[in-house]
């Protein structure tokens, strides 16, 4: 059973990217060379989250301002668009989209907001609202809170219990950048139950989950990490700190060690799994979506078919999404072609879309591993999925009102 959150996602102007419109399964690789805009994809996805969860003005500054969002060409678009399609675990399915716009000064608006919420069958109610710069021109209750132009109107309709499960979905959503530094150096405790970006409150995660789930990682990682035998949270005073248990030549039992002693090959590993099982045996309130920004990154290429294994495991609990440019990661026979998004640069605008029908056959056929393809440059994006989402108005950003 496809677990997948995020169905669809569509994109129109934001950094790099001039315009894509990309389907999603449980397990999906954007593979790419550095620079491609593998990043400015996730990047899109994490906006969503934080416009949500801070605020829009938030999301932007954290970004420079929306001169640096929207992206720069010749005609100079003034404005960027994301929609996602989304499938609730109720069942409810639907799509979430906004454009915003620059106004004069370095200012912005929110010039459209949509969302639709369709029922299990037919019979079932529909819930949707259209904003129209800080207007609420259609909606499916009698009254609703107040618009206003530079947020996001889903913040507000979250207070309606027909939205609040995609506004927590949606608000939950992370893309990991794990720092060896911040899972080595002491941490605070953190009432947050999951991961935050960096990992700079692993120990207090990792503390808080169920002993099931803190073996599954613990298993992984002494795979990962010969010798590792266990991590634990270790408190002292008023901070805490992960310990890890490895074994030591001549030694009967395991020493002890400090994340401050650990090489950053293993912290990241760490980090990676924690964030991949952080969901499993969580309640309700579990991450629906994660991005993991190249997780191969410092781990041993003996490696790369275990930390697979552990992704594949992880995508049956959360949504995963992973960037990277390892031909290790991706030497498995094994990996469905539908998983892989092919990302390329072309003149400063990203192309992303499923790899053409050369890369697919060679792939189903077995003549050559998603890896091994990389390694020569044949993943290449299918020019046809280009090229159907060249216009804005063959993506369909908006359906209850006209564009």
């Amino acid at each position: 059973m496809d677990r997948s959150f995020i169905r669809r996602v569509t994109i129109r102007n934001y950094k790099s990217i001039a315009a894509c419109q990309i389907g999603l399964h449980e397990l999906m690789f954007l593979v790419g060379r550095n620079g491609s805009g593998k990043s400015n994809f996730l990047d899109a996805l994490r906006f969503v989250s934080e416009s949500l969860s801070t605020s829009l003005d938030h999301a932007l500054r954290d970004r420079g301002t929306i001169k640096d969002v929207r992206r720069r060409s010749g005609g100079h678009p003034n404005h960027f668009s994301i929609r996602l399609d989304f499938e609730l675990p109720s069942g409810y399915t639907g799509y979430y989209s906004f454009r915003v716009g620059a106004k004069p000064g370095g200012g912005f608006e929110v010039q459209t907001e949509e969302c639709r919420i369709v029922g299990l069958d037919a019979l079932a109610s529909e819930h949707y609202y259209r904003v129209e710069s800080g207007q609420l021109k259609k909606a499916s209750f009698a009254t609703g809170p107040a618009c206003l132009s530079d947020r996001l109107y889903l913040v507000v309709a979250s207070g309606l219990p027909e939205f609040r499960p995609l506004f927590d979905g949606l608000s939950r959503i992370e893309v990991y950048n794990l720092n060896p530094e911040k899972l080595r150096e002491m941490q605070k405790p953190d009432p947050n139950k999951f991961l935050r970006r960096d990992g700079s409150n692993a120990a207090s995660v990792l503390q808080r989950l169920p002993l099931e789930t803190r073996q599954i990682i613990n298993e992984h990682l002494s795979q990962i990490v010969p010798g590792i035998k266990e991590a634990n949270t270790m408190t002292m005073g008023l901070q805490e700190t992960i310990e890890f248990k490895q074994s030591v030549a001549g030694q009967k039992h395991p020493w002890q060690f400090l994340a401050s002693s650990m090489s950053d090959g293993t912290l990241r590993a760490f980090g990676i799994l924690v964030s991949v099982f952080q969901s499993v045996g969580a309640s309700d309130s579990q991450p629906l979506l994660i991005g993991l920004e190249e997780p191969e990154i410092a781990l041993h290429p003996a490696a790369s078919s275990i930390l697979l294994s552990a992704l594949r495991e992880g995508a049956r609990h959360c949504q995963i999404i992973v960037t990277s440019h390892s031909p290790d990661l991706l030497n498995n026979a094994d990996i469905d072609t539908d998983s892989l998004l092919s990302v390329e640069s072309d003149e400063g605008l990203s192309k992303i879309g499923p790899i053409d029908e050369v890369g697919r056959k060679m792939l189903r056929e077995r003549l050559f591993t998603a890896g091994e393809l990389l390694q020569l440059n044949q993943l290449k994006t299918d020019p046809d999925a280009v090229r159907d989402v060249k216009h804005e108005r063959s993506l369909k950003l908006f359906e209850l009102g006209e564009e």
